[in-house]
């Protein structure tokens, strides 16, 4: 589990890559990070899909998508 200091430290450079890249203010650009920090989870699972194309995987595959969610959530 990372440390409170890892998790802000997180934040504030996925907030720096948002303005940077997008243009953004730099409150909007904290928000959006902030939102995808706290629903990580469900953003790591619409991702997965978008590279998988929205196939429906079957149980081997879905089995090694869980595996690799570990990756982003630690």
């Amino acid at each position: 589990m990372a440390t409170h200091m890892e998790r802000l430290s997180r934040l504030m450079k996925l907030s720096w890559d948002i303005q940077k890249r997008k243009r953004r203010a730099r409150s909007e650009a904290l928000e959006q990070a902030w939102a995808i920090v706290n629903n990580d989870d469900i953003a790591v699972f619409y991702l997965v899909q978008k590279l998988n194309r929205n196939k429906d995987l079957d149980w081997k595959e879905k089995r090694k998508v869980r595996e690799q969610y570990s990756l982003f959530l630690t």
